[in-house]
């Protein structure tokens, strides 16, 4: 068939709500890709929407007859922004500042701005972003639907910095959230992958940028959790992650900024825009194509990369490119993650059980950084139901199928490990998790499963993740 005639039949079919069915073997297969930073499992939808304000995106919710997904950056690396056969609603246009009180530390944003953005304007201001991810090209709103967290000491997770959320509803109303007003939504849109609404702005609690100084630590496996126990009463950390280098992944060297009133030694304010990172590139290639790259990255490149005095400002640190972290080509192989989070008083022996894990599989992990979150109160699917360490497990992985099948039984391998420990593991990522795994993670499911059948009784907003588990 002509690929204009089928365009046309899929619109005429997905218009008429059709698609809604199941896919017919060749008629109703969808013709645009919403692809995904790994470059693996993009996702076939019906058609992509790009709104700039909330009332395109309620007239959108309106318009369309079939299941709705939301997207912002696309880091999510399992299907999470899209639906097949759906309508995938693209907010990255909308990213304006809508209101920003320097005194009172409070931005409104719409949810497509991406963090560094907003640090353009909050910048010249003396003032920061309160919590974040560790790299600055993620959306504001997609950060909240992850509830993603960074390297923050005592923060929690981003919704712990939110105060309010507007929501377009299944029935294309607008409503406004906060933890008074509607505030069955606003937990579950925190966190919530877009089950219940789309979020079309958020407005934060800020922080003052300060100067920070970094210190590097060898600490003992046993000790860690009693060390960092200390670190965080001096109340003075910033930013905090221990790295587990292959490939025992037993010796945590533990990386803090503390605030600081010394001289700087990096004078840009934030990390400039569009820099080359071939260099990080080639380092990476090296310590996972060549023998021994492990050792390479332990011995050699991590020490040099440390040994370096650092006082710089907070907002230059959280402005970090995740183009740093992005291989030359992903057409043979890819860079992914996994996540996490294990109660403190678990640690060390998961750690151990983790690395046992990956050693096993010979799984090609160049890292895992450990960062510290409080538990979550507010979330309606919180992944730290008591104050936890989060494992980010930075791996390689071959993109042929015999690939993504070896990293899915190792991957369901490492959630069966945290979840032996008390632990849960994080969603944004691949879907190779049993639906027996996700139900034992996140048993507060069955809240959100009745939420969503009062305010979706349609099951209209959807993505890959839902559709598998929800």
């Amino acid at each position: 068939m002509h690929p204009s005639r089928r365009r046309f039949l899929v619109q005429a079919m997905a218009g008429a709500g059709l698609l809604t069915l199941p896919p017919l073997p060749a008629l109703a297969a969808p013709v645009i890709l919403v692809p995904n930073l790994t470059g693996l499992y993009p996702v076939e939808v019906a058609r992509v929407v790009a709104p700039g304000t909330t009332q395109e995106v309620a007239q959108a919710v309106r318009d369309w007859p079939g299941k709705i997904a939301v997207g912002g950056g696309r880091y999510s690396m399992g299907g999470q922004v899209a639906i097949r056969g759906g309508l995938h609603l693209d907010m990255r246009g909308m990213n304006r500042l809508l209101r920003l009180d320097p005194q009172a530390r409070v931005a409104r944003v719409q949810a497509g701005m991406r963090w560094r953005e907003l640090q353009d304007a909050l910048d010249p201001l003396g003032l920061a972003v309160h919590t974040m991810q560790s790299y600055a090209n993620f959306t504001v709103g997609g950060a909240v639907s992850v509830n993603a967290h960074g390297r923050y000491v005592g923060n929690g997770p981003v919704v712990n910095s939110v105060r309010a959320l507007q929501l377009v509803l299944a029935d294309g109303s607008v409503v406004e959230a906060t933890r008074a007003h509607n505030a069955e939504l606003f937990r579950a849109a925190a966190g919530g992958y877009g089950a219940i609404g789309v979020i079309t702005e958020v407005e934060l609690d800020l922080a003052q940028n300060t100067r920070i100084e970094r210190s590097v630590d060898a600490v003992a496996l046993d000790d860690y959790a009693a060390w960092f126990q200390r670190l965080a009463e001096r109340g003075d950390c910033v930013f905090h992650n221990a790295d587990l280098l292959p490939p025992l992944f037993d010796a945590p060297v533990a990386v803090s900024w503390r605030r600081t009133g010394k001289a700087l030694t990096e004078p840009a304010r934030l990390v400039p825009r569009g820099q080359s990172y071939g260099l990080e590139q080639n380092a990476v290639f090296a310590m996972t194509e060549l023998p021994r790259g492990d050792l390479l990255r332990s011995k050699l490149i991590h020490p040099l990369l440390l040994a370096r005095p650092a006082v710089k400002w907070r907002n230059h640190e959280a402005s970090r490119d995740v183009a740093e972290l992005e291989p030359r080509t992903r057409r043979m192989s890819t860079y992914v993650l996994q996540e996490y989070f294990v109660p403190v008083r678990h640690f060390t022996a998961y750690a151990r059980a983790m690395a046992a894990v990956i050693r096993k599989h010979d799984a090609q992990v160049l890292n895992v950084s450990v960062r510290h979150s409080p538990a979550d109160h507010t979330a309606l699917l919180p992944w730290a139901k008591e104050e936890v360490f989060s494992c980010v497990v930075y791996y390689k992985q071959r993109t042929h199928l015999d690939a993504r099948r070896k990293t899915g039984d190792w991957t369901r391998e490492m959630i069966e490990t945290a979840l032996a420990f008390g632990g849960r593991y994080y969603l944004p990522y691949q879907l190779h998790a049993t639906r027996s795994q996700f139900e034992r993670a996140y048993p507060e499911v069955g809240s959100l499963r009745q939420l969503k059948r009062s305010v979706d009784p349609q099951q209209r907003f959807s993505n890959e993740l839902w559709a598998s588990y929800l």
